[in-house]
């Protein structure tokens, strides 16, 4: 009987996750790949899109810096976990948990006594020639001399099934965040066989990870404040930041939202300033503080260098540890680990060859077609160089590269990676492809603690030995089989009394709502503008080509928007307006304002919230303006609007109405307050007021159709439309709602200036009908009357704009006359 791996070829001269080298199967891969050879392709092809629809569903992403999919590049999983028994990962742990030792000894070393350097045993060169080596950090002592508050190493199997290490990873280790997202989904689709395999948590990992920082925070008995700081959306795994924020419950934030005062660290909240305790740090060393590190870094924090010296904040990892990320470093961890430990190092590292030492570069370049060179530094920017591949003279070409300068120079052994199997959709089996992993160490009380698990890879197609996320390869989750949790006691947390029950979130900071802010301004202004260039354009497709006094309103109130651009025919300018990205008011180019903001407070959105937004950008990214045509922009306008409905609907039932939502309903009110202002003044200074047609054209504009026919069972008229769209307080359409709602929200915000909305509610409220309703017998005066409420109308529509002004002084740039307090967290 076939099966999904009659095509799998077994390379005897690797280690296979899956099969010895006899083809017999591993047998703690016995009952999981009997389950695979029972399937049929279709079955398996189920599970593989089940993956796919989470991966989309949850918006996880991995962004590769030039690539064309831009900063929503699907994260790659493969629907087969990595299984290792809990006994070969035992070994493999202590061999970890003993290199992160090792590491953090090291580092404390280098920023102090530097005895390794002194005595021989590292190169002077490979730090003091590290990018990543901080002089200012030099003598700065760490709380419990530690140094390395997460390390993650990548390894490799050899042929034997042995671990070696193939990196270290101690400035800002990723990839924990993914590894959890991983397990949450293949767990999902293999739900029988994580249980009966035993599959040991990762939950473990991070509760760890959040009570160390705790524990070594500077908080003085104070519960801590600790932020995870990022370098924002363009970073390649800012979904993990958001992930591991959320996960962990702490505020994520970029340097913009942190400043230092007097050599303390605060959070810059809508309530003023916050201290910060402790920074878990996505940003690399020399980004962090462009004081006394990167002048020309706009992503840190001044002065951050300063408070960490003074001891009033913690900065994980600390300051300077990416200078153990070097590939020379490799061949003398064995002495510093003798010297620092006095044990020898229990796992070893792949054979590694410095440039730097003439004894050992001749030895390299003696075999150098059997050699990998890489950078001895992050900072080189080659790739790494297979000496197999190059002809006699290119070989001889790199041997006076590196003489010229060999410090910048490694060579490593070539390693025959492990294969792991792969699913193929294109031919229904699985085939092998090389493997590595990342593991994860925590620091915590009594040591280091070993994730239960890593981030699995393969690497992008068969036949490629490198592995790498950036080259297209896929990650898998990792299995840790057949053991029991070494972790048995409950995490201590903080007892939460009534005294500490909270209705807000006190460290909301001013990005987040300023981006909640314009997220409800785009949301509205897209839905406003789709709305107006709907009724254009369906108007011009039907009368092809006639004239028409709603078609001419439309239009000029698409002009006076300035919503496309006027120097091609209509249809041109009309499609244009909806989709020409180069046109700043166009319906894309708003839409585009709209996903970015959502993107800067993802963490604050649901997930159906985020699917809705995703779906949002994969329609606009498929508008082809040189094919479209009349009758598919005006479908994509009608789905856009079902789609700016759904987000309507998610932020009136969806969300927690705290103060980032009402700045997001601030931001959608005023917009609409603005628009319906301007749109009405406009039309109430021409003819087409008391027309029917201009009347139905505005109630179609301000979604308000229905409820006036099914209250008056009649065609539009001027005072009943006027009534419903200007002072109807249950019509959320209505100025009057509009007005309501925002002197509603600045209450609740306790804003003690309302800039003269209340006083035109007033005026609004005050309008009287019945003058209207007598001036329409002088048709010589009714022009009068309607020309004195549109200056209303544009009264109130310049106090929107100010307010929205005043709101950005005061909320999101703290510049306002009242002064910002500074609280304790």
């Amino acid at each position: 009987m076939p099966t999904l791996f009659d095509a799998y070829q077994v390379d005897s001269s690797r280690y296979n996750e899956i099969f010895a080298a006899d083809g017999t199967v591993h047998p703690h891969w016995y009952r999981f790949a009997t389950t695979l050879q029972s399937m049929t392709a279709s079955q398996m092809q189920e599970r593989a899109d089940l993956v796919a629809q989470q991966i989309h569903e949850n918006g996880v992403t991995y962004n590769v810096y030039a690539d064309p999919q831009g900063t929503n590049r699907p994260w790659r999983l493969g629907p087969i976990p990595n299984l290792i028994p809990a006994e070969q990962w035992q070994v493999l742990a202590e061999g970890i948990t003993q290199r992160a030792t090792l590491l953090n000894a090291m580092l404390a070393d280098i920023y102090g006594e530097q005895r390794l350097i002194r005595e021989g045993l590292i190169p002077a060169e490979l730090i003091y020639g590290h990018n990543n080596f901080l002089r200012p950090c030099m003598g700065i002592k760490q709380p419990h001399n530690t140094f390395l508050h997460v390390y993650a190493a990548d390894v490799a199997r050899d042929a034997n099934g042995q671990w070696w290490i193939m990196a270290d990873r101690t400035q800002t280790p990723s990839g924990a965040g993914y590894a959890l997202e991983n397990r949450q989904i293949i767990a999902r689709a293999f739900p029988e066989l994580y249980r009966q395999l035993k599959v040991q948590s990762l939950n473990d990992y991070f509760l760890i990870l959040r009570q160390t920082l705790s524990r070594l925070s500077p908080s003085s008995g104070e519960a801590p404040l600790i932020v995870l700081l990022t370098s924002g959306r363009f970073n390649e795994t800012y979904f993990e930041h958001i992930y591991l924020a959320r996960h962990m419950g702490i505020p994520l934030v970029e340097g913009y939202d942190l400043t230092v005062r007097g050599s303390v660290v605060y959070l810059k909240t809508l309530n003023g300033l916050k201290r910060v305790h402790v920074i878990l740090r996505r940003l690399d060393d020399d980004y962090c503080d462009p004081l006394e590190l990167r002048s020309d870094s706009a992503l840190g924090v001044a002065g951050l260098l300063d408070a960490v010296r003074s001891g009033t904040v913690l900065v994980a990892n600390a300051l300077g540890s990416g200078v153990l990320e070097s590939a020379g470093l490799l061949g003398f961890l064995p002495n510093a680990c003798q010297y620092l430990l006095k044990e020898p190092l229990k796992l070893p590292s792949i054979a590694t060859w410095w440039c730097g030492e003439d004894p050992v570069r001749e030895e390299a370049l003696s075999k150098l077609n059997r050699l990998v060179v890489k950078p001895a530094f992050p900072s080189q920017r080659f790739e790494p160089v297979f000496g197999e591949k190059l002809s006699k003279k290119e070989l001889e070409s790199l041997k006076r590269r590196i003489e010229r300068r060999p410090y910048a120079y490694v060579a490593q052994e070539l390693v025959a990676l492990a294969q792991s199997p792969v699913w193929h959709k294109d031919t229904g089996q699985f085939q092998a492809q090389s493997s590595g992993m990342r593991v994860y160490a925590v620091a915590s009380d009594e040591g280091y603690s070993v994730m239960a698990g890593g981030l699995s890879r393969v690497a992008s197609h068969h036949g490629a030995n490198v592995v790498s996320m950036q080259r297209g390869g896929i990650s898998k989750d990792t299995w840790v089989c057949f053991g029991q949790s070494t972790r048995t006691e409950k995490p201590k947390v903080r007892t939460i009394g009534v005294r500490d029950l909270l209705r807000q979130d006190p460290y909301l900071p001013s990005r987040v709502a300023e981006n909640m802010f314009w997220l409800g301004r785009y949301s509205e202004r897209c839905d406003n503008n789709a709305r107006l260039l709907r009724s254009a354009l369906s108007r011009h497709i039907e009368l092809a080509g006639d004239s028409d006094l709603s078609l001419e309103i439309a239009l000029e109130s698409c002009q006076f928007l300035g919503l496309y651009p006027e120097d091609k025919d209509l249809s041109s300018q009309l499609l244009a307006g909806i989709c020409d990205a180069k046109w700043g008011s166009s319906l894309v180019s708003n839409l585009r304002s709209l996903i970015w903001s959502a993107s800067q407070v993802r963490g604050r959105l649901s997930q159906e919230n985020w699917i809705t937004i995703a779906e949002l950008q994969q329609e606009a990214d498929s508008l082809r303006p040189e094919q479209l045509e009349l009758g598919q922009a005006l479908s994509f306008v009608d789905r856009l609007l079902m789609s700016l409905s759904s987000l309507a609907g998610f932020a009136m039932d969806d969300m927690t109405q705290d103060n980032s939502w009402r700045f997001l309903m601030l931001g959608r009110r005023l917009e609409r307050l603005q628009f319906l202002a301007d749109m009405i003044a406009q039309l109430l200074q021409t003819n087409a007021a008391i027309e029917q047609t201009g009347l139905d054209w505005l109630l179609e504009l301000a979604d308000s159709t229905i409820t006036y026919r099914s209250r008056y069972l009649s065609s539009a008229q001027l005072i009943p439309v006027l009534d419903l769209i200007l002072l109807d307080p249950s019509n959320p359409h209505s100025l009057q709602f509009q007005l309501d709602t925002l002197l509603a929200y600045l209450a609740q915000l306790d804003h003690d200036n309302d800039y003269g909305l209340a006083a035109l509610r007033e005026r609004l409220r005050s309008l009287n009908f019945d003058v209207l309703e007598s001036e329409m017998d002088y048709p010589t005066r009714l022009p009068r009357a309607l020309g004195l409420i549109a200056v209303l109308l544009q009264d109130i529509a310049r106090t929107g704009r100010d307010l929205s002004d005043h709101l950005s002084l005061r909320y999101f740039a703290h510049i306002d006359t009242i002064s910002q307090p500074t609280v304790s967290a």
